[in-house]
């Protein structure tokens, strides 16, 4: 949640995603988003050949909450 935090405490991997706090995995209920993030987050356990290794994902909250927007208006 906030890089500059994460590069100083140098864990030996970590995933950043730069939502809003609270938000870590993405929107509530916006299964595909979580799913993703968590499967960047297995990979980089396997793929990482440095210690630290900070992997910046490239979506954003905007794009996340869109879609999450629009799975509840498919739901409703």
């Amino acid at each position: 949640m906030a890089r500059d935090v994460t590069e100083a405490m140098k864990p030996p991997r970590a995933v950043f995603v730069p939502f809003i706090m609270g938000h870590q995995f993405g929107p509530p209920f916006h299964a595909a988003a979580q799913r993703r993030i968590i499967t960047d987050a297995l990979d980089l356990i396997k793929t990482a050949t440095e210690n630290p290794t900070i992997l910046d994902l490239p979506i954003t909250w905007v794009e996340v909450r869109k879609e999450a927007t629009q799975l509840e208006k498919e739901d409703a």
